[in-house]
């Protein structure tokens, strides 16, 4: 096949001096699925910003179709056939499918939006690439899968001959993977190139063809995928063989460290968002949860960690009740918790990686005396967790935003597994992150439940559940789905049946399994 994109020696050094890209290579032929891989901070989505034009690189040269190319925007890489789909969506939620689709360039009559256009555009692009969606349906309404699908549509629709999918699969059941996967095969039968990020190295064997390997901001290789196996992939993105099976030991539960009854959330405009939640949490115990994003979970979290209040049921920590507390409170109380949006609710941003690993326990016998900060035992604190943690940063003074998302996870990790808490919410707690780096807060987790933590697990990564979880939960349309008292009682397809609503176990069941 023909090569459609090169990036030469691509370097981006940023102006503290962190060397994100050094002379890095890409090139990816016309028509393929091309996996881009690496461990966090690797260099792989600063090298994608690049392409994109959302960063530019301080030397090297980017070449499209065989044309030397100077994106400058975003805007730029699109009037040159480039689209990206983020990890996290762009969607306006209020408008429709149509709408979002033709956002930026909505034809126009007489001074006015041509809403008939409009649908009549989006109609013209879902039809020509084989899409099963409604132009007319909001997007508050549709499932994350569906989203998902609006999101490449409006790439395609601004005529994207290159894609590049950042996580794609993050977020999606298997049926909704398998429909993407699908899709995609579609987009390169007919021509379309894709860049495929991921760290799911199953899917990469299943999708791609060809395989870029970065480490250290540097490129180690190209290889054809179907010549590679998935240990000899994960071996080359840390430098050396690694074992990556989880080691777990039986569950031994003790006494009931969280006791969640009848909780209920409404929204402001009167739609109920959680419905009768009830479970209970043993100490020495992982409860995973699972669900398709928008089904409860962020509610039940928010409600439980003081986030929100719920307007129905209680939550008891060690036998405290909590629902009214502060989220000051509930922590001192015994819980610990790792947030589903790291950037957002995990750090502050500004800071730096050592006030955010001392952000939650300055005020505590260990880091202070009396009224004042032990700056000493500070540093020593952070830099024993920076080294425990396995943190890649140049300094604990470095602003915690310089750190690559992995490594920002890392710090969050850090900072609550410390606490000592008895209760830990881990939300989403390996998302995006690399294959060592997730196997480690993995081993810390089973650590930490067979120290006697009791841990709720939440994730979207059905073989990281089912890997560490000793109960489950299913969550769909706000509610408990289905209860399951061993992760090996059901398959990863099944659970995909139970998050889509397709199965719902009977309530003398889930009766039965919770009491």
């Amino acid at each position: 096949m023909a090569e459609i994109l090169r990036m030469q020696n691509i370097v981006k050094i940023y102006p503290n001096g962190v060397v994100a890209n050094n002379s890095v290579d890409l090139r990816v032929d016309a028509g393929e699925i091309h996996a881009l891989m690496g461990e966090n901070g690797a260099g792989k989505t600063t090298l994608m910003k690049i392409l994109f034009g959302i960063e530019e690189p301080s030397e090297g040269q980017i070449f499209f179709n065989g044309q030397e190319l100077h994106i400058k925007s975003p805007i730029d890489a699109i009037h040159q056939g480039l689209g990206m789909v983020h990890q996290h969506f762009m969607l306006v939620e209020s408008m429709t499918v149509a709408e979002n689709i033709v956002l930026g360039m909505e034809p126009v009559k007489g001074g006015m939006l041509d809403y008939k256009k409009i649908t009549a555009s989006a109609e013209g692009i879902i039809k020509k690439y084989n899409f099963s969606i409604n132009p007319k349906s909001r997007i508050r309404d549709l499932p994350i899968g569906t989203r998902q699908k609006v999101e490449i549509l409006k790439a395609l629709f601004r005529e994207a001959k290159l894609l590049i999918l950042d996580e794609p699969t993050a977020v999606l059941t298997p049926q909704e993977t398998e429909e993407l996967f699908q899709q995609l095969r579609i987009l390169k039968d007919l021509g379309h190139t894709i860049i495929f990020i991921s760290h799911k190295i199953n899917e990469i064997k299943e999708i791609c063809d060809r395989i870029t390997i970065m480490r250290n901001a540097r490129t180690i290789g190209v290889y054809d995928v179907a010549n590679l196996s998935k240990q000899e992939i994960s071996n080359l993105m840390v430098g050396k063989d690694m074992d990556w099976s989880i080691k777990k030991r039986p569950a031994n539960p003790g006494n009931t460290v969280l006791k969640v009854s009848g909780l209920g959330v409404v929204d402001e405009g009167n739609r109920r968002l959680l419905r009768d939640i009830c479970f209970k949490l043993r100490e020495g115990e992982i409860l995973g949860i699972v669900g398709v994003e928008g089904n409860g979970q962020r509610e039940l979290v928010e409600s439980i960690t003081g986030l929100c209040k719920p307007d129905t049921g209680t939550a008891e920590l060690l036998g405290n009740t909590i629902a009214s507390l502060s989220i000051k409170q509930i922590r001192d109380t015994g819980m610990a918790h790792i947030p589903q949006d790291r950037m957002a609710k995990g750090v502050a941003l500004p800071s730096s990686v050592k006030e955010n690993l001392i952000s939650i326990a300055f005020d505590g016998d260990t880091l202070s005396r009396g009224p004042f900060l032990n700056l000493k035992e500070i540093d020593s604190w952070s830099e024993d967790l920076i080294r425990d943690y396995q943190i890649k940063v140049d300094s604990p003074e470095a602003p915690v935003r310089m750190l690559s998302g992995g490594n920002i996870q890392k710090v969050v990790v850090a900072r609550e597994f410390s606490t000592g808490g008895k209760c830990i919410i881990a939300d989403q707690p390996t998302r995006g992150i690399d294959v060592g780096a997730a196997q480690f807060i993995h081993q810390k987790l089973l650590q930490l439940r067979d120290e006697g933590a009791a841990i709720l697990l939440i994730s979207a990564d059905l073989s990281e559940v089912m890997d560490l979880s000793d109960t489950l939960l299913v969550m769909y349309g706000g509610r408990i789905a289905a209860y399951f008292q061993s992760a090996a009682e059901v398959t990863e397809k099944e659970l995909g049946l139970y998050m889509l609503g397709i199965k719902q176990q009977s309530e003398e069941e889930l009766q039965r399994c919770l009491s």
